[in-house]
């Protein structure tokens, strides 16, 4: 039986990304495959980068200095783009994974899923639509850290909602419902029902969509939640199966 794990190429942007959300993205990230390459990129000479410092040594990190040659603008950005396309071409990666918030990484997220590879984006919630849409999947660190921080407080409630935001309640996001019917129909058999797993398939290959951001860690638990859907379970409990309530 082959075990083998994807082999993911992380890039951190260090200018806009805090440090504090390290282990909520490594622990998040590890999910998916083997993080065989880990760079991060930055004026280490700037003091606002101090906190990276025990970060890097931590996760066995690899620093990459970055002048800042030009007043307001991030240095990093083009030494990111270039090794990623260096680990394109001469690495043997499954996957990368760019930790930023700029939109500037855009175009290089584009070419690397033109080279059939997955793109995990991990960013702070100012990040703008059009890196968000771009990734495979991309994820706001604030709601991981939030949710690692639920589980930390032994949380009771299975199913409890993170709000993005202090009224957001992924029952009342209408948008968010009608995707999600529209990717169990697309996913269903004959007789409405479909696989959780295929119902993910499909989300992963028309959107950047993450349960993180709607306050859920499984996909499976935000559709429970949201309670428009009859589930029931298969195989000995091992396959979640979904329906749409008439």
């Amino acid at each position: 039986m082959d075990t083998k794990q994807p082999k993911i190429a992380m890039f951190i942007d260090c200018d806009n990304v805090s440090a504090k959300y390290t282990k909520s993205i490594f622990d998040d990230l590890s999910q998916y495959g083997k993080i065989n390459i880990r760079r991060a990129y930055g004026d280490w000479k700037d003091s606002r980068l101090n906190s990276w410092v025990s970060v890097l040594q931590e996760y066995n990190i690899q620093p990459y200095q970055q002048f800042a040659y030009t007043q307001n603008k991030n240095a990093s950005d083009i030494a990111i783009v270039i090794d990623v396309m260096d680990a394109l071409y001469t690495k043997d990666i499954d996957a990368v994974a760019i930790i930023t918030s700029d939109s500037d990484f855009t175009p290089i997220v584009t070419r690397v899923l033109a080279d059939g590879k997955s793109v995990y984006g991990y960013g702070e919630q100012k990040t703008p639509n059009a890196l968000i849409k771009a990734c495979s999947q991309f994820i706001y660190v604030e709601k991981l850290d939030e949710l690692d921080d639920d589980e930390n407080n032994d949380s009771t409630d299975e199913f409890k909602s993170v709000y993005q935001g202090a009224q957001y309640d992924a029952r009342k996001d209408f948008k968010l419902q009608k995707f999600l019917k529209q990717a169990v129909e697309i996913s269903a058999d004959d007789n409405g029902w479909a696989d959780m797993v295929k119902v993910g398939q499909y989300i992963s290959s028309k959107a950047s969509f993450s349960p993180v951001n709607h306050g859920f860690k499984k996909l499976g638990a935000l559709v429970k939640y949201l309670n428009i859907f009859d589930v029931k379970y298969t195989n000995n409990n091992l396959t979640m199966l979904v329906k749409i309530k008439v």
